[in-house]
C-alpha cells in the first residue's frame, strides 16, 4: 500500500502530472523538451523529474550528454490495478442499492 501512496503523491503535482501524461502522449523526450515545456526553471523541472523517478514513475536513460524520460508502465499498470479493484467495490455496492431501491419502491408502489 506504502507505493501506491508514493505513486498518487507524486502525481498530485500538477506539473509532475503533466510530465507523465506528455511522455504517455509523446514517448520518451529529453530533459531539455521537458524544460521548454514547463514553463519553469530547469532546475525545478529537474527537483520534479526527481520525485517521479524516486516513486518509479518514470525511468531516466543517458545518451551522451542527454537524459531521456520516459514513463514506466509498472507503475501505470499498478494504479490501474487499483482504480479497478475500487471501481469493483463500489459498483457492488451500487448494486445492492439498486436492489433496496426497487425493492422498496415495489413496496409502495403495491
Amino acid at each position: 500500500m506504502t507505493k501506491i501512496i508514493e505513486t498518487f503523491a507524486a502525481l498530485s503535482d500538477q506539473t509532475r502530472l503533466a510530465v507523465v501524461e506528455r511522455l504517455m502522449a509523446q514517448g520518451e523526450l529529453p530533459a531539455g523538451d521537458l524544460v521548454a515545456h514547463a514553463n519553469m526553471t530547469a532546475p525545478a523541472v529537474s527537483r520534479h523529474l526527481k520525485i517521479l523517478r524516486e516513486a518509479g514513475i518514470i525511468q531516466q536513460r543517458v545518451d551522451g550528454t542527454k537524459r531521456l524520460y520516459s514513463v514506466q508502465p509498472e507503475a501505470l499498470r499498478a494504479i490501474s490495478d487499483w482504480t479497478i479493484s475500487h471501481r469493483a467495490f463500489w459498483e457492488a455496492g451500487l448494486d445492492r442499492l439498486e436492489v433496496i431501491l426497487a425493492t422498496e419502491m415495489g413496496d409502495t408502489n403495491g
